[in-house]
């Protein structure tokens, strides 16, 4: 075949239709149009119409369609030219056919564009091997309501064009020896172009390269030429530009539609118009933004029930005895704690610790019980209902049959490469390459030990962060602590604990950063090291890994603060060290006001820091990425750069795009379940985050990246199991946050059990324990000694018997009061939460009823249909042996017609 390169036959470029097309155009800009679309952009101008059009989508002869784009640097290398002509020769083999730009024609002057069309009989016989569901007949079923909102479409709804962007059919997977029984008007639109460069990329992916008559099996397929630089991109395109609709009638221009409905902040209250993302990205992606879109939703909810919770610790700010005791000069100032650190803290006044209580309590009240049992059946419902959803989509999208994501089950090029063994398929009966017993437990150890040597290496970092911790509070507390300093008004306002806390979080979080960057590389690395046999296995054991690196990364300074810091602290006189006794680094007590404070301003430095940091990496470096290649010239999206140039300096949207999206909000679900009573605003700034994100991803796709191909997914994968089990630590953390962390419990047992008042007066007292300053050792005692001597005790927080009882620093009956009370709070909250959990998942079913009902009628409609074809195809057949048969034999069985159209009929 022979293909056409440079510029020859320039009059067989696409003129697209300069009087008559400008003429639809300007119509066109007065139905729902943008303003960027009736507005020149800078440097367009009206000349632009006269000029040849290259932003198409087609071939030169305007009607082969290109499914696919390779590009390629001709730098005089003979191995690289080499391998593209024999990749190319059995590209159409295969029976591609291409069409080379040459490098004259591009802007850069050095970069050819090899463009493949996919003909009708590749097509076919692709989609046929793949399974791909094609139309047979128009559907009749009507559509179902997802919400029963339906019937207020407005201000959030989008029209009809949008939302359902083509009708609904009877699909049934293609094959190629019954053509007739589908429904095929045009063969040049039949499949969609997310399903043609889907089949295309399944072809660039298998066609080898090596010479005819050689077996290197390495040798084989896109990736490894774009791996070794053979081909600089692989790409299919997009099929406009994103601010201006195409002037091709034959061009969908779905781009555009997305790019003005959705993709654009101002919209971020409109639906998401999920079915035409199915269409244009493909049913991975479309399956992505609806789960994005539902959490988002869903969050909404739980937003409203944190607001009123903090509200309510608001209002009762003026109730709060403990708080005013400690403010109280007669109360709190006559109070001498003992120092909480050897050496360099003082002994201090209890009163200088007023507003740390105050902040304290906003999120430590009753509210904050309440709703962390209400996040616990939250979580459930979110979980449930989006089975629901996912059934939902899984029914309108086609995907019911598609059995674990069926072109995910082929065997990955680079298994076929690296496995050399072959064996038989006891199910499909062929001999496929497999990884022998031996070599996967090896491969299994290195990549175990990898995970178990990066998992060390955070654990050792949050120690040496605790460590900083120790050591940083001292000299907190040496300066903060004199009221003859003059950075006394900060101190009246920082104590040493949040001081240390607020450095400590942001050194923990830019350690995580830093780590990230590495856990990436290497949960790539391992996954490849193990060389799993198909793309579904490699992401879930890529997820796997990289949610655990994640989990750790994140998670562990929160665990350390709620569940350790101020636990093993020990009493005046008998502490514990970190280290032991030499490392003279005491274990932390937690604020006067309480660890849960401290556990706030973690969880919040932390989770807004990355939500933070994200949205920058997101938004800002793209803008910067393309402005700086403007600059070079590169980016100059006008009528002269033809589309695959305009494509070809877009992002490239990697295999693992969508799954670092799904990882960063997975990891934000933890913040804001396991961690979620410390911090009832969590949900509203996540709310906040994902508004911004949904249409930070849609921009990014929509006008960053380069159109993905276009693969199917039923569901969500590995994250809906990673989800299950966060919602089910959730509980368990927050029972003990709520027991181990909060204040709560040892208040409302001092109430209903101590209380001689049946109030909360005298709690502060009764929560202090006493010690003899003279018992102090002296490596505990501080350095400067300004108290006053009058006094002979100090007060510590715990429940011991004071000096000179018979039982003197030992724990007292109200602390085994309160442990059992905690117990007993933690075993009835995570019972009472399981069991409405568990009465929740069995009271809503995964799939609505009206689903099944549809997804059964339209099965045995094909079912029918199938038959009704079977039976006239068979007639059609019989007719014509009876016609080529000899009169006479007719005549001599006249019944025998007769009895073959009753068996038929």
């Amino acid at each position: 075949m022979r293909r056409i390169t440079g510029r020859e036959k320039e009059e067989t470029l696409i003129e697209l239709k300069s009087a008559s097309d400008s003429q639809i155009a300007d119509e066109s800009c007065g139905k729902d149009v943008s303003s960027s679309e009736r507005t020149p952009l800078p440097g367009h101008s009206e000349t632009d119409k006269l000029q040849p059009n290259r932003d198409t989508v087609f071939f030169r002869d305007g009607v082969r369609r290109i499914d696919f784009v390779l590009s390629y640097v001709d730098d005089k290398d003979e191995r690289k030219q080499e391998r593209r002509r024999e990749f190319e020769a059995n590209l159409e083999k295969a029976g591609l056919e291409l069409e080379t730009e040459d490098k004259s024609d591009a802007k850069d002057q050095k970069t050819y564009f090899l463009k493949i069309h996919a003909p009708w009989d590749v097509l076919t016989t692709y989609a046929d091997v793949l399974k791909v569901k094609v139309p047979f007949r128009e559907s009749d079923i009507p559509h179902g309501r997802e919400a029963p909102l339906y019937w207020i479409p407005h201000p959030f709804g989008l029209p009809d064009n949008i939302m359902r962007p083509e009708r609904d059919y009877f699909t049934y997977p293609f094959e190629k020896n019954k053509e007739d029984f589908f429904l095929i008007r045009d063969k040049e639109t039949f499949f969609p172009p997310s399903t043609r460069n889907r089949i295309v990329f399944y072809i660039l992916a298998r066609c080898p390269y090596y010479k005819e008559g050689q077996k290197e099996r390495e040798k084989t397929g896109i990736k490894r030429l774009l791996s070794n630089g053979t081909y600089t991109a692989a790409f299919p395109l997009h099929d406009c530009r994103y601010w201006k609709k195409a002037k091709n009638g034959k061009c969908e221009s779905e781009r555009f539609s997305l790019y003005s409905h959705w993709a654009r902040f101002l919209c971020f209250y409109k639906q998401q118009p999920l079915n035409l993302i199915r269409k244009y990205y493909g049913e991975k992606i479309g399956i992505y933004f609806a789960w994005l879109g539902f959490y988002t939703e869903m969050l909404f909810f739980a937003a409203v029930m944190g607001v009123i919770c903090f509200t309510y610790g608001v209002l009762s700010y003026d109730d709060n005895i403990s708080s005013k005791e400690i403010c109280d000069a007669t109360i709190g100032g006559s109070i001498l704690m003992c120092p909480l650190c050897d050496r360099k803290c003082p002994f201090w006044k209890l009163n200088s610790t007023c507003l740390s209580s105050w902040q304290s309590h906003l999120f430590d009240n009753e509210g904050t019980v309440f709703f962390a049992i209400f996040m616990g059946i939250w979580v459930t419902l979110f979980l449930e209902f989006w089975k629901r959803r996912q059934a939902r989509l899984e029914y309108e999208w086609d995907l019911v049959d598609f059995e674990e994501e069926q072109q995910q089950l082929q065997i990955r090029p680079e298994f076929e490469i690296n496995c050399t063994n072959r064996r038989l398929n006891r199910i499909t009966q062929e001999m496929e390459p497999y990884l022998p017993v031996h070599s996967r437990c090896a491969r299994y150890c290195l990549s175990g030990a990898t995970v178990l040597f990066w998992v060390s290496l955070i654990v050792a970092c949050i120690i040496g962060v605790i460590a900083y911790r120790l050591a940083v509070y001292a000299a907190f507390a040496s300066v903060i602590k004199d009221p003859m300093r003059k950075i006394q008004l900060v101190g009246r306002f920082i104590t040493p604990q949040l001081a240390t806390s607020v450095t400590a979080s942001c050194i923990n979080f830019v350690i995580i950063m830093i780590l990230n960057f590495f856990y990436e590389k290497v949960a790539v690395w391992i996954t490849d090291l193990e060389i799993p046999k198909t793309h579904l296995e490699y992401e879930n054991r890529l997820t796997m890994k990289m949610f655990l690196f994640q989990f750790v990364n994140y998670y562990s300074s929160c665990f350390y603060v709620a569940f350790f810091k101020g636990k093993f602290v020990g009493n005046p006189g008998d502490y514990s060290y970190m280290f032991g006794r030499w490392s003279k680094l005491r274990n932390e007590e937690c604020d006067p006001g309480g660890c849960l404070i401290e556990l706030t301003t973690q969880l919040l430095i932390v989770m807004v820091g990355k939500q933070l940091w994200g949205n920058i990496q997101e938004a800002l470096l793209p803008l910067m990425r393309n402005w700086w290649s403007s600059r070079k010239g590169r980016h100059n999206p006008d009528n002269h750069s033809s589309r695959w140039e305009q494509d070809y300096v877009l992002v490239n949207f990697s295999q693992l795009g969508l799954f670092y999206e799904y990882l960063e909000m997975v990891i934000q679900f933890g913040f804001i379940t396991l961690f979620v009573a410390s911090f009832p605003l969590a949900p509203l700034l996540a709310l906040f985050n994902n508004i911004l994100e949904i249409r930070v991803d849609a921009w990014k796709f929509t006008t960053q990246f380069r159109r993905p191909m276009a693969s199917k997914a039923r569901n969500i994968g590995a994250w809906q199991e990673i989800l299950n089990a966060v919602a089910i630590l959730s509980v368990v953390t927050n029972s003990f946050i709520m027991a181990f962390t909060s204040d709560m419990i040892p208040r409302l047992v001092y109430l209903y059990a101590y209380s001689k008042k049946n109030n909360m007066e005298g709690y502060i007292n009764n929560s202090l324990s006493v010690y003899n300053i003279s018992q102090i050792p002296l490596q505990n005692m501080p350095e400067d000694d300004w108290y006053d001597n009058t006094t002979t005790t100090c007060r510590y927080r715990d429940y011991r018997y004071p000096p000179g009882h018979e039982r003197e620093y030992t724990h007292t009956m109200q602390f085994w009061h309160i442990l059992a009370a905690k117990m007993a709070f933690i075993i009835i909250m995570e019972h009472v939460v399981f069991v409405v959990k568990f009465f929740v998942a069995w009271l809503i079913p995964d799939v609505p009823s009206e689903v099944k009902a549809r997804i059964r009628r339209e099965r045995f409609l094909i079912q029918e249909y199938l038959h009704n074809y079977e039976v006239e195809k068979l007639k059609l057949q019989l007719s014509a042996s009876f016609i080529t048969e000899p009169r006479s034999d007719l005549t001599l069985t006249p019944d025998k017609h007769e009895m073959l159209s009753e068996c038929l009929t």
